[in-house]
């Protein structure tokens, strides 16, 4: 019976290798894993799905237009898809993970969502949200802070600085963000609010 699973952490704890690899596993078993991700990522290049590791794949692409049980359910005319596979789903709208959860329900094929639970302010994305309040199984990936404690928590740097204000969504990588367990989080959050 298939599941909407949300695969979530902070920045650079593996998730998309974790993806990744299911993806390989699926293909090496001869089957077809249908991979999404955002289109606002474009750090390797358009389409791309790549982990810190240097693994990569091409992937279908969302926008928050996106129909995505239409986009999967046409696929899966064509060519039988075994799962989706879907990147940075923090991005994703409420309306897209009820999309998600409809090609589980409706066409039994199991959707694995893998994205950030919170951005830089400890504030949940719009998709996080509702993954967490709607998918059958949650799993924590998780990594560590400078301390050694598990990190849930990121903040954003700019020239070396932490930043407490800005846009939700800025994107980047080890260049713009780090990973801290919830106290050293909030000592560097609140010396940038000063």
């Amino acid at each position: 019976m298939a599941k909407l699973y949300f695969n979530y952490s902070t920045m650079n704890a593996g998730k998309t290798t974790v993806l990744l690899q299911a993806a390989h596993n699926y293909l090496e078993r001869g089957m077809t894993p249908f991979l999404l991700t955002a289109s606002i990522d474009t750090r390797s290049g358009p389409g791309n799905i790549r982990s810190r590791i240097g693994l990569k794949k091409s992937a279908h692409v969302f926008s928050e237009s996106a129909n995505l049980f239409t986009q999967v359910i046409e696929a899966n005319l064509k060519e039988r898809i075994s799962c989706v596979l879907v990147d940075e789903a923090q991005f994703l709208t409420e309306k897209q993970v009820w999309q998600l959860a409809k090609i589980v329900d409706n066409s039994n094929i199991p959707v694995l969502c893998f994205g950030l639970r919170v951005d830089f302010q400890g504030n949940l994305f719009p998709g996080s949200t509702c993954l967490l309040a709607i998918a059958d199984e949650l799993r924590e990936v998780k990594t560590i802070c400078f301390c050694g404690k598990k990190a849930t928590m990121v903040i954003r740097q700019s020239n070396g600085k932490t930043v407490a204000y800005g846009d939700q969504v800025q994107i980047g990588g080890n260049e713009s963000y780090t990973s801290l367990c919830r106290k050293h989080w909030l000592e560097e959050f609140e010396k940038a609010k000063t």
